[in-house]
């Protein structure tokens, strides 16, 4: 198998446009752009992509729901991040990466619920998770999460009505993720 790469600007498009169908509740949008996004960041080919999509859509749209299973979520991911080891190449615990993607939700929701200018556990719950998929220390992961939370923040001001320009927003996003993603990238590359 080679070795894993990942293109960083088209991970960050079907990232940012599923988003933004996500936010939506576009769910078949949604699918195909995570088919995509399986594809470009984890080389999970067709029909698995199409697999392992429908995990993650039936997690998020379980996931609207604040009394959702936490089980039943989890064990979709769990299933998602089987198919993302198996083709990256990475060496990960699907396990772990499961629990952490469900933190990284549940964080997410409740810091922006909560109106919370301190991110702090935010960006460390994005320092844990990149960090176990991406098999790079917590220090190599810190910019990468710090940028993942500014995307965050940028899709709460959308959500929350209170961006003054939603359309740049949506581009400083998909930025935000852009930069994200060659951080991580840039971090594998120094890998021995």
């Amino acid at each position: 198998m080679p070795p894993f790469d990942f293109d960083p600007e088209r991970v960050a498009y079907f990232e940012a446009a599923g988003w933004r169908a996500y936010y939506d509740h576009n769910w078949l949008r949604l699918l195909r752009l995570i088919v995509g996004l399986c594809h470009e960041q984890f080389g999970i080919p067709f029909p698995q992509s199409l697999l392992a999509s429908y995990y993650i859509t039936r997690a998020s749209a379980g996931w609207v729901d604040v009394n959702h299973d936490e089980q039943k979520i989890r064990a979709l991911h769990e299933k998602f991040y089987r198919i993302a080891r198996r083709y990256s190449g990475l060496n990960f615990d699907p396990r772990r990466a499961a629990e952490l993607e469900e933190r990284y939700w549940d964080v997410h929701r409740r810091l922006s619920k909560e109106n919370q200018s301190d991110k702090s556990e935010f960006i460390q719950t994005m320092v844990d998770l990149h960090s176990v998929i991406f098999g790079i220390t917590p220090e190599q992961a810190r910019e990468s999460a710090e940028l993942r939370v500014l995307a965050n923040n940028t899709v709460d001001r959308i959500t929350s009505k209170t961006s003054a320009d939603p359309e740049s927003d949506w581009k400083k996003l998909e930025e935000y993720l852009r930069h994200c993603y060659r951080s991580i990238r840039a971090e594998l590359k120094k890998a021995p």
